[in-house]
């Protein structure tokens, strides 16, 4: 489902805001929390009941490393937009020195560098960030605790104005936008409460409610450190995210085989393929490409090692025929699958 703004009234007064959670929930596996936080300012904008004078949304997302913070901001992007890379990005750990956060701004008239500096948050590199049919832009500082506290202390305005002065006294509004801050702010210690290494809570099975609370604690705990009273109030949800269990993690993979699938057909065309994993290669591949302390943050680049170079591989040689299927299985050799590419129902080796 992808916004458009010029929908016909039956469908505005349809429940748009289900159907956009249902498809966020499809691209975003295992965090409903994420989702009703960010469908209801989404909706609100499209309803231009938002907020006057201050961005359409702001959101900091907390929790342990591969649980899919990063992941929100891009399957939102893909919603709103058809593709999950139409987001303006900061990389906060390219700032965390304060001469860098010049970098952003653009170097003010008279000064050195002034004309050879592009601003990184102008009007117009935000502005595309939008499409033709959604106007609402998206931005995303990504792991805002390594950001230099002049950085953060720019952002106060832009949360609390939704304007940004640059370098050349031009001026960004961000009332069209949603703000997005990922963070890995308590993640030590929410790994510690999920994985104690001795006692009798490392007996116990995976997280439950009582995890989940002690997590939003933790990491709450962590902001309240490190962020000021007035940086917190400005933001309108703090989102923790959860651990991922194992149907998660699985829906991922099927996720992510689809992917590569739909990868395969859109740059082959008419030489596209199929891939066939059976149940035990995808075991293998949960196995191997997820961890309680990293999440599915390794498991695209395993099915890239295991998967994709090894086709690629077998397509430059020719060993693929248009329309066979590809079968991966886990082979003898320790830690790697083996494909085999099917004709006329015959299976060929190809390692």
């Amino acid at each position: 489902m992808r916004y458009t703004p010029n929908r016909s009234r039956a469908e505005a007064d349809g429940d748009w805001s289900s159907d956009i959670a249902e498809a966020l929930s499809r691209r975003l596996v295992g965090q409903p929390a994420a989702v009703a936080a960010v469908v209801p300012c989404v909706d609100m904008y499209r309803a231009r009941l938002n907020p006057e004078g201050r961005p359409a949304g702001i959101f900091l997302l907390l929790g342990p490393t591969g649980t899919g913070k990063t992941k929100t901001v891009e399957a939102l992007a893909d919603v709103l937009h058809g593709s999950p890379k139409k987001l303006l990005k900061v990389d906060c750990g390219e700032y965390q020195m304060e001469h860098e956060v010049a970098k952003l701004l653009g170097a003010p008239p008279g000064y050195l560098g002034h004309r050879e500096t592009q601003p990184l948050l102008t009007q117009q590199k935000l502005s595309g960030a939008a499409s033709d049919s959604c106007d609402l832009s998206i931005l995303l500082f990504d792991e805002i605790e390594k950001a230099a506290q002049s950085l953060v202390r720019l952002l106060l305005g832009v949360l609390d104005k939704a304007t940004l002065r640059l370098g050349d006294s031009t001026v960004v509004n961000f009332e069209k936008s949603l703000i997005f801050m990922t963070s890995n702010l308590g993640a030590r210690q929410m790994s510690s409460e999920l994985h104690p290494e001795f006692g009798f809570e490392a007996a116990l099975p995976g997280p439950g409610i009582e995890s989940a609370d002690k997590l939003e604690r933790i990491g709450k705990s962590a902001v309240r450190k490190n962020f000021s009273p007035e940086f917190i109030n400005r933001i309108d949800a703090v989102v923790t995210y959860q651990p991922l269990d194992s149907a998660a993690l699985t829906a991922i993979l099927d996720q992510q085989l689809e992917e590569l699938q739909e990868h395969i057909e859109r740059r082959l065309g008419e030489r596209a393929f199929r891939i066939e994993v059976p149940a035990r290669s995808r075991r293998f591949l949960l196995e191997k490409g997820t961890s309680p302390e990293y999440g599915a943050r390794e498991l695209k680049r395993l099915l890239h090692r295991q998967l994709m170079q090894p086709l690629a591989a077998m397509v430059a040689a020719g060993d693929i025929n248009p329309g066979a299927s590809v079968r991966a299985e886990v082979g003898p050799c320790k830690g790697k699958l083996v494909l085999r590419t099917t004709d006329d129902g015959e299976l060929i080796p190809a390692c």
